[in-house]
């Protein structure tokens, strides 16, 4: 499982041009699965990006977990996350999980999240997305639960 985590003052998800989730001050979550992936992966990302410490506290340093500030996080799957582009031009998807199985640890992060006390928006599953996002720093971070890097 892969995730871009980028702070946000903002972020939205439009589908057919009308707006389906929203938030202000978080995290906007790219989420990838790959075949394989477990809860074990899920339990692990998530527990990761809602303790990540990189909001800035009073003195400006990074120090600050998403809970720390209360922060909200718009999820959003992204298969392409999982392609593989070191042969040739066009990305291989075929590390990407199945739609199905996808879905439900999908689902199954997002629950993860809100037991966790976390306000979480999520983008439509399957669907062409806009994804609108204002990344505060910026800052981005990669995380893999296989911990590739």
């Amino acid at each position: 499982m892969r995730a871009v985590v980028q702070r946000t003052n903002g972020s939205r998800v439009l589908v057919n041009n009308q707006e389906i989730a929203g938030i202000d001050k978080g995290l906007m979550v790219l989420l990838g699965i790959r075949k394989g992936d477990s809860t074990k992966d899920a339990d692990y990302l998530t527990d990761k990006i809602i303790n990540l410490r990189i909001f800035p506290d009073e003195n400006d340093k990074m120090n600050l977990s998403l809970l720390d500030i209360g922060g909200e996080i718009l999820l959003v799957s992204q298969f392409t996350l999982c392609g593989d582009a070191r042969k040739g031009r066009r990305p291989s998807f075929s590390e990407a999980e199945l739609p199905d199985a996808a879905l439900s640890l999908f689902e199954y992060c997002t629950t993860l999240l809100q037991q966790a006390g976390v306000n979480v928006q999520t983008g439509e599953f399957g669907a062409d997305m806009i994804v609108e996002i204002s990344n505060d720093g910026p800052c981005t971070i990669l995380l893999d639960s296989a911990r590739q890097f």
